[in-house]
């Protein structure tokens, strides 16, 4: 996910994609445990979707 798209974002909409996007992460890490992915780049970039979408929940409720 862009960071344009995350901007663009409504509040509500952006939890919801939070949590999906955490258990994405969590679902890819576990696969990843137990057997090696074949793209293991995929958790690095699923888990900066996470920050990404935390740090603007943040920055909303910030303002």
């Amino acid at each position: 996910m862009k960071q344009s798209e995350i901007n663009e974002a409504s509040t509500a909409d952006l939890q919801a994609k939070l949590v999906e996007a955490k258990k994405v992460y969590s679902d890819f890490k576990m696969a990843h445990a137990i057997s090696p992915l074949e793209n293991p780049i995929l958790l690095r970039t699923h888990r900066r979707t996470v920050a990404r979408i935390a740090t603007e929940l943040t920055k909303r409720e910030v303002q």
